[in-house]
């Protein structure tokens, strides 16, 4: 016997989903981001004490179990889990949702004869094993588990036309016949299509590859809430999707791409990711005492940080050496490029973590203008995101990408750890231009020599 009614089960519901969707506007902005986060867990915990209170659930004990095993792994790698590697996390989660739903609706395929109901199953079976298997690739190229580059092979096309036809015509007969059988082979066939979906993908695009599938995921939950008929899983997962599809058309934009050519570029013959050869040609290189000079005497200094600030895990130094310059009458900013790190608001949340005022803050688009009347941009552990590659080169994997305009600074001092190409595996032709110098090193090593040379000035 159920503990709710009606008619407070689906108010409870209406008050999940609101606080779903305050959750979504509070992630909008880093100022907002850490409320929305504890808005959105607490709608969470609200739909699922109603399924409790308002159903008649069997195998309790089992529930609770399962409940418990999943909270006892998820909490503790969630909060150990560096800042670098969040993409990766969010990739995992995104594929553990789309999974869970394709099994419930593979579950749910033997209690209903209903053919629309059957279709909802084998959407949800299809979308939420290409959402699942998509995203442990994604996983593994990001942890570099696997490479990185495109993975292409003879037929790889017609491969996945083939597995495409053939989930087709499984989900036709599974929705007039209610096989089991063509379920399960339609789950192995949506596992397939989503490893071959991912595969070619490489470089800079896998992580609005993860944005993707967790709009696919969105749409398997949505779906299993028609399955289930539960009005407040349609809610959460369309909102999901629907959120997951504007990021990732926001992510394409920025990196000058369409999302079609983001999955099937590589079968042209592209790439999105280069040759990971160093060149030989002579770079200007500095000490830290020569970077410190030329940031204690200008007058306008820009800081491009990029993934090389989160692995030295150096926001905090970049952040007093920003303090530091500021304290000598020097105007200081933080250009952050949309795809800067491994996905969108990677670089706001690091440097908010260092207390760095929002609205020294500035995007690509406010601070791109100001590059000419900088006298230093000091780019730490970026490299694509400024790479002039991406305006004047039409074969480079990164060509029509927005980029920093940090060619245009007076000088340009990079803090590299090596001469090793960005994550997309091209060179930086601003590397070896004039008013260029680099200081090799850890990117949270260097920072402190030069803020140490600074305060001595």
């Amino acid at each position: 016997m159920s503990l709710l009614d009606p008619v407070w089960t689906s108010l409870l519901y209406l008050v999940a989903a609101v606080f779903f969707i305050l959750a979504l506007r509070g992630l909008s902005s880093p100022r907002t981001a850490r409320r929305g986060n504890l808005i959105g867990a607490a709608g969470a915990l609200i739909a699922v004490l109603t399924v409790f209170l308002s159903s008649r659930l069997e195998n309790i004990p089992w529930i609770l179990a399962a409940i418990a095993v999943g909270s006892a792994v998820a909490a503790p790698v969630a909060r150990r889990v560096k800042m670098t590697q969040m993409p990766q996390l969010v990739a995992l989660f995104n594929g553990v949702g789309g999974g869970a739903a394709a099994l419930v609706a593979l579950l749910e395929l033997s209690h209903t004869g209903d053919p629309w109901v059957r279709l909802a199953i084998v959407f949800t079976l299809l979308v939420g094993a290409v959402s699942f298997a998509g995203s442990g690739v994604t996983f593994a190229k990001l942890q570099e588990l696997m490479t990185t580059r495109p993975v292409v092979f003879p037929g790889l096309p017609a491969v996945m036309a083939a597995v495409l036809l053939a989930a087709v015509a499984a989900a036709a007969v599974v929705v007039f016949t209610g096989s089991l059988p063509l379920a399960s082979l339609l789950l192995v066939l949506g596992l397939a299509a989503g490893i071959l979906l991912v595969l070619p993908v490489g470089g800079a695009d896998v992580p609005i590859v993860i944005s993707l599938l967790n709009a696919f995921t969105g749409l398997a939950v949505a779906a299993s809430g028609l399955v289930l008929g539960n009005v407040l899983l349609v809610v959460a997962g369309t909102l999901v999707g629907a959120s997951g599809t504007i990021l990732t058309r926001a992510m394409a934009a920025a990196m000058g791409r369409s999302v079609a050519g983001i999955l099937f570029g590589a079968f042209r013959g592209g790439s999105t990711a280069g040759s990971t050869a160093v060149s030989e040609r002579p770079v200007r290189s500095s000490s830290a005492e020569d970077v410190a000079v030329l940031l204690g005497y200008a007058q306008r200094v820009i800081i491009v940080p990029g993934y090389g600030l989160a692995v030295a895990q150096g926001q905090h130094t970049a952040a007093e050496l920003a303090l530091a310059l500021e304290s000598r009458g020097i105007e200081v900013d933080f250009a952050i490029h949309p795809v800067a790190g491994r996905m969108p608001g990677h670089m706001n949340v690091l440097l908010a973590e260092a207390n760095v005022p929002y609205e020294s803050l500035k995007e690509m688009g406010e601070i791109n203008p100001e590059f000419k009347t900088a006298d230093v941009a000091l780019v730490v552990g970026a490299n694509d995101v400024v790479n002039p590659a991406a305006k004047t080169s039409a074969g480079s994997p990164i060509y029509g990408m927005p980029i920093l305009e940090v060619a245009d600074a007076r000088q340009v001092v990079f803090l590299k750890r090596s001469m090793r190409p960005g994550f997309a595996g091209i060179e930086n032709d601003l590397l070896y231009e004039p008013q260029t110098s680099l200081l090799f090193g850890d990117a949270k090593d260097s920072l402190a020599q030069v803020l140490g040379a600074v305060k001595a000035l």
